[in-house]
């Protein structure tokens, strides 16, 4: 049977294998470093809808059908489709989905989704309870800043802790037989807020999260980042790395070596002009299911703990003057 470690982490008995994945990224997502990873560059943003929030759900459904010509499976192969996104009711996973006829559970953990949806995927085929699964999210830069800001059209100015949400989608297909890189360790993140109130710095309040989720993992698993080729967080972005890396010497832990950020990762942080990096849900999906995951395949990397941040708070909330909200879920893949 799976195995409760400490109070946060379970040791999967069954280990789902991820045998399929897909990343579908917009125009300035594909111009950056990891341009050849993806497995689909949109010219139009839009990707010919007539509202930016059922283009995001149009790139997700694209992002399932790749990954399900990927593994030559069929719709109907799929016992559930695990999803969520940023906008109000997670309208983008919805409309986008709305087709597929598989069993459907949302999800919402902001930017932290594709790691929340890969725990409660490994936990449902680990438990015998299904098959096949596919976890996926997205977000779009456009949706979101209409969501959380203005409409583009109001032209306001970014500071320079401020992040660039990702418009992208990433999905992986896990099964309870393969070969492929599996994931073996589940550790569930606890609502932190150490009362940081601007929006413009997520990096700052989701470090803390971070931080206390891959702590957890260390000490309920007794693996330390010894046992890792790589410690990959999702999006904390270039300052909230920093953050991340000085607390975590405090728990005596020196991850500065083996750690990474999708929102360092998938923009050319200098000449894109993002400021502090990338951000959204989609961010962390098409960098793990293009970029990372095809490093596991090639054997760059055996061993990663991949730990995604999610900031819990909404506009209204904010303008209510409360504080941020974070989460952040790991998950260890293994080839």
């Amino acid at each position: 049977m799976n195995r409760k470690l400490g109070k946060q982490t379970i040791g999967l008995k069954i280990c789902p294998y991820i045998i399929s994945r897909a990343s579908v990224v917009g125009q300035k997502e594909g111009e950056g470093p990891l341009k050849d990873s993806f497995d689909m560059i949109v010219s139009d943003d839009k990707m010919g809808q007539i509202s930016w929030d059922l283009a995001e759900g149009a790139f997700q459904k694209t992002a399932v059908e790749i990954a399900l010509k990927k593994a030559n499976l069929k719709n109907s192969d799929i016992d559930y489709i695990l999803s969520g996104d940023l906008q109000n009711q997670c309208a983008a996973t919805h409309y986008g989905l709305r087709e597929t006829n598989i069993p459907f559970l949302g999800l919402y953990g902001a930017c932290s989704t594709m790691i929340e949806g890969l725990s409660v995927a490994s936990m449902l085929i680990s438990g015998d309870y299904a098959e096949r699964v596919i976890a996926l999210t997205s977000s779009h830069f456009c949706s979101a800043e209409k969501q959380y800001r203005n409409p583009l059209e109001y032209g306001g100015q970014r500071t320079p802790t401020a992040q660039w949400t990702a418009t992208a989608s990433g999905a992986v297909i896990l099964s309870n037989a393969g070969n492929g890189p599996k994931v073996t360790h589940i550790t569930t993140g606890k609502i932190i807020d150490k009362g940081i109130c601007d929006v413009s710095n997520m990096g700052a309040a989701m470090a803390p999260a971070a931080l206390d989720t891959i702590v957890a993992h260390f000490n309920d698993t007794g693996l330390t980042p010894d046992d890792y080729d790589l410690i990959l967080t999702g999006d904390l972005g270039v300052l909230g790395s920093e953050i991340l890396c000085d607390l975590i010497k405090n728990d005596g832990y020196d991850i500065s070596k083996k750690h990474n950020d999708c929102g360092k990762m998938l923009y050319n942080i200098e000449e894109q002009d993002v400021h502090s990096g990338g951000s959204g849900c989609g961010c962390c999906a098409s960098v793990l299911c293009g970029h990372i995951l095809s490093e596991l395949e090639k054997g760059k990397y055996k061993k990663i703990l991949v730990a995604a941040t999610g900031a819990l708070m909404n506009p209204l909330t904010v303008l209510q003057g409360e504080s941020i909200p974070t989460i952040s879920h790991a998950v260890s893949i293994s080839i």
